[in-house]
C-alpha cells in the first residue's frame, strides 16, 4: 500500500492510500479511553471535494476492524471486504446515496478485550473493557469525524456495524445507547460469548435502530453442531428483534447456505446489507 501524506482542510494530518478505490484516508488516532493509537480508515464518496458539493453533508457507516475492510494488504487474512468498491458501484448506480464509510481499526492484541462487554468463562477473559467502547466511539471517534468531515448527524443518518466480535460490540453499542444509532450491520455475531449474555440483554431492549441487518452461514464454525448452535443464536436474536415489532422494512436477516466465518462471507453479503441499511 502506497500512502501520501496530506492534510484534512481543517488541518488535520493524514496519510491516502493509493491501492483503494476512491478516495481512502487513514489518521492515526490516539484514544484517551482506551490509552493506545490506531488508525481511522476514512473513505469519502465520489464527488466529496467538488466545488458543488462544498456545503453538503453525508450519512456515516462506521465499521469495526478497520484493517479488514478496503485493501487486502492491511486485512489480518489477505481478503478485505471491498467496502470501498462495493459502495462506489452502489453510489454510482443510485442504489444508496453518497455515504461516508469510517473503518475503525482495532486494537490488536487487546482486539477481544476491547470488543468484549461482559467477562466471560469460555473464552476466558475476565478483564474486559467493552463497556468503555460506547464512549470510545461517541465521546472520541465521532467528534473527531464530525470536525473534520462534513458528516450528517442524527441516528438516521449514523450507521454502525462489524462482523464475530466486531457484530458484538456494535450491537451492545446499539443496545446500551439508544437514540444513537440508526442503521446497525451485523454480520456473523459471536452471540454465543459471555453464557449468550448479549441474547438475554436483547430482550429488555424496548429502541432499536430504524434498520438492521443481520447475518450469518452455515458453516461458521468448524463443525456442523457448532455451526448450527451459532445459526440457532442468530434466529433466536432474530425472532428477538421480531417480537419488538420490527417489520422487513426495518429488518433484514440472511442466512447464507455453506457461508464460512470469513472476510469473503462478508463482502459477498455486504451490497444487500449496504442497500438495505442505506436505501432511501
Amino acid at each position: 500500500m502506497a500512502i501520501i501524506p496530506t492534510k484534512t482542510s481543517e488541518g488535520q494530518p493524514f496519510t491516502r492510500a493509493s491501492g483503494a478505490t476512491g478516495d481512502l484516508r487513514l489518521h492515526e488516532f490516539r484514544s484517551r479511553i482506551f490509552r493506545n493509537t490506531r488508525y481511522l480508515r476514512v473513505w469519502l464518496p465520489p464527488g466529496y471535494d467538488d466545488p458543488e458539493n462544498q456545503i453538503k453533508h453525508y450519512p456515516v457507516l462506521y465499521l469495526n476492524d478497520g484493517q479488514n475492510l478496503f485493501e487486502a494488504s492491511s486485512s489480518f487474512s489477505g481478503v478485505e471486504w471491498q467496502v470501498d468498491e462495493t459502495a462506489d458501484r452502489l453510489i454510482r448506480a443510485g442504489t444508496v446515496p453518497p455515504l461516508i464509510v469510517v473503518g475503525i481499526d482495532n486494537a490488536g492484541k487487546d482486539r477481544l478485550r476491547e470488543y468484549m462487554p461482559h467477562r466471560s468463562v469460555h473464552p476466558m477473559m475476565l478483564r474486559v473493557q467493552g463497556k468503555y467502547y460506547p464512549d470510545f466511539l461517541m465521546k472520541e471517534v465521532m467528534p473527531f469525524i464530525e470536525a473534520n468531515y462534513r458528516v450528517a448527524t442524527g441516528a438516521e443518518e449514523t450507521g454502525l456495524g462489524g462482523s464475530s466480535l466486531g457484530a458484538l460490540i456494535a450491537l451492545y453499542t446499539a443496545i446500551v445507547r439508544p437514540g444513537k444509532i440508526g442503521r446497525l450491520l451485523i454480520e456473523s455475531p459471536s452471540l454465543w460469548v459471555s453464557n449468550r449474555q448479549i441474547i438475554k440483554q436483547s430482550r429488555s431492549v424496548r429502541s432499536w435502530p430504524d434498520r438492521i441487518f443481520l447475518g450469518a452461514g452455515t458453516a461458521e464454525a468448524a463443525n456442523a453442531d457448532k455451526s448450527r448452535t451459532v445459526v440457532n443464536d442468530v434466529r433466536e436474536l432474530a425472532a428477538i428483534l421480531r417480537r419488538a415489532v420490527l417489520s422487513e422494512k426495518r429488518l433484514r436477516v440472511i442466512i447464507q447456505e455453506g457461508a464460512t466465518h470469513s472476510e469473503a462471507a462478508w463482502a459477498e453479503r455486504f451490497p444487500e446489507a449496504l442497500s438495505f441499511l442505506f436505501a432511501p
